[in-house]
């Protein structure tokens, strides 16, 4: 029996009710606005306020690492991330084609580009098995260097995306780095507070980047974060981030060319109340994954997206992946739910499939391809948890 997308609205509104309701919101519950009054008060609004330490601080706690550099947004922190981590013009860097855009856009701002691998169906993320035999064939080592003998390139990184927020086997990929002598650098935008075998997201690799984006689980309104435990390549990133001015009581001396990257002390404010609500919001999110499971159980052609045994997502986003000969079904019910206020998405395009990276070096992408055709993400605000616990 063929999926009735009239169903799936009436399961989504049993959790969400009838009142319009968005792919993912703010919650504003606790000190914002009394932090962001500070601010304003005070009148430290730029970079250099006190918030801006605390944000940071509070995100090297949180993500188990001893070094976090808050900066304007994931997209800044990642291109900062690929440059401290000596990705070069010229260079190649591994990234999953099924991610967000901006992934593939940090790379090409280090002026590198994307070589697409496929995912798993068991994470969403990179497939590991797959990626090894895959730079089995296509690699030479120069002078301990990483090539890819199709293209001449050097293969700077292996970028890890944690999709919707649920981990990817981070051994299984710390395995295939150390194998081919390629640093790992992990894309945790979308995981913040998701952990793999207990280890917090954002602590895997040479060097990390978060997003505070609007629609994240914790938002800043804007900004990003790197998180290292690399001193030296903190250091870097902090330096680069701030235009690469030398201190000084006074004088204008910048000995490279940099960014001005830096977070502003509003934001930074905003993302410390946000912060200390992160707890709230994963209980919420958590539950609210629940509940979706519980909706769509027993409702044949799709099922909700589980992450694996290793992981606890924080669940950012919720997924549903309807069964293969129901993926023609996807538009039309991605049509009648946004028609009816439930807003659904699909996820977001193959990078290869992007006018910018068509031509970008890649692997067998079937896995990809498939679970573009069948995934619909619901609306998966921390607030539904909040109020509708089964």
């Amino acid at each position: 029996m063929a999926i009735d997308p009239q169903e799936i609205l009436e399961r989504l509104q049993r959790v969400l009710g009838e009142a319009p309701a968005p792919l993912h919101e703010p919650r504003f519950a606790g000190h914002e606005w009394k932090y962001v009054k500070d601010c304003i008060d005070s009148g430290w609004v730029s970079s250099a306020g006190s918030y801006v330490r605390e944000f940071e601080q509070q995100l090297a706690a949180l993500c188990g690492v001893p070094h976090a550099i808050a900066v304007v947004n994931g997209t800044a922190a990642l291109h900062l991330a690929f440059v401290v981590a000596g990705v070069k013009p010229g260079d190649e860097v591994i990234i999953p084609a099924l991610t967000f855009v901006a992934t593939a856009n940090a790379v090409a701002h280090a002026g590198a580009t994307p070589h697409l691998a496929d995912s798993d169906d068991a994470s969403l993320g990179l497939d590991p098995v797959k990626l090894r035999l895959h730079l089995r064939a296509i690699l030479r080592h120069d002078n301990g260097q990483a090539i890819n003998r199709l293209t001449g390139r050097r293969i700077a990184a292996i970028v890890p995306m944690h999709t919707f927020g649920h981990p990817c086997d981070m051994d299984a990929l710390a395995r295939i780095a150390a194998e081919f002598g390629i640093p790992l650098i992990e894309d945790a935008a979308e995981s913040l507070g998701s952990t793999y075998r207990d280890r917090p997201c954002g602590s895997f690799g040479l060097i990390s980047a978060l997003s505070f984006n609007g629609n994240k689980i914790v938002t800043a309104g804007g900004g990003g974060a790197l998180l290292t435990s690399n001193a030296e390549l903190a250091q870097r990133a902090r330096h680069l981030s701030t235009t690469a001015k030398l201190k000084h009581s006074w004088a204008f001396d910048h000995d490279e060319v940099a960014w001005n990257y830096r977070l502003p002390n509003l934001n930074a404010a905003l993302g410390c109340a946000q912060l200390e609500q992160l707890a709230d919001f994963l209980t919420a999110k958590r539950a609210l994954a629940r509940q979706w499971q519980n909706a769509f159980d027993g409702m044949r052609g799709l099922k909700v997206f589980v992450p694996p045994a290793f992981a606890q997502s924080n669940h950012w986003l919720t997924a549903l992946i309807l069964d293969r000969e129901e993926a023609h079904r996807r538009d039309a019910i991605l049509e009648l739910t946004n028609a009816s206020g439930a807003t659904t998405r699909p996820v977001w395009k193959l990078m290869q499939d992007l006018p910018a990276f068509r031509d970008s070096p890649r692997m067998n992408l079937e896995c990809a391809i498939d679970l573009e055709r069948r995934i619909i993400n619901i609306p998966s605000s921390a607030r539904h948890g909040m109020h509708h616990e089964p």
